[in-house]
């Protein structure tokens, strides 16, 4: 059974609160990038690539027989793909309902919108508008 969203949130600030430094946090979401399975090579082409990222991301989402929404993604870039992987925790496996109504501030109450550069904040927003779209493609 999935942790529910708010509880998934609450775990991810705790998690970057033990980190006194950038530094620290910055390898904390490169080990968390580097934990996230692969995507299928049939995902690794054009038609699944986010646009608005800089580093190449490859995003892919489909509903589950339970009406979930389940997101698979990867990038090639380390920091990036910590980022997908903070993303993917928190909105995938989800309803659509749960991930509409899930605001993406945590990743500020993190600190990230002070310490990614402009393209990797654009990367970033173009994700989180990716999944919210997807998210009501997909519900019922």
């Amino acid at each position: 059974m999935n942790k529910d969203i708010v509880t998934e949130i609450d775990e991810i600030l705790e998690e970057f609160s033990f980190f006194d430094d950038w530094a620290d946090r910055y390898q904390h979401l490169i080990d968390l990038g580097r934990k996230l399975p692969n995507i299928p090579e049939e995902y690794q082409n054009d038609s699944y690539k986010l646009s608005g990222c800089q580093s190449t991301v490859w995003f892919v989402a489909y509903k589950t027989d339970t009406d979930l929404i389940e997101f698979k993604a990867q990038s090639d870039a380390a920091i990036v793909q910590g980022l997908v992987a903070l993303m993917l925790r928190v909105y995938s496996n989800r309803t659509a309902d749960e991930i509409l109504s899930t605001s993406s501030d945590f990743l500020t109450q993190i600190g990230l919108d002070k310490h990614l550069s402009p393209t990797r904040k654009n990367g970033l927003a173009a994700m989180t508008s990716k999944i919210k779209l997807l998210a009501s493609q997909l519900h019922k």
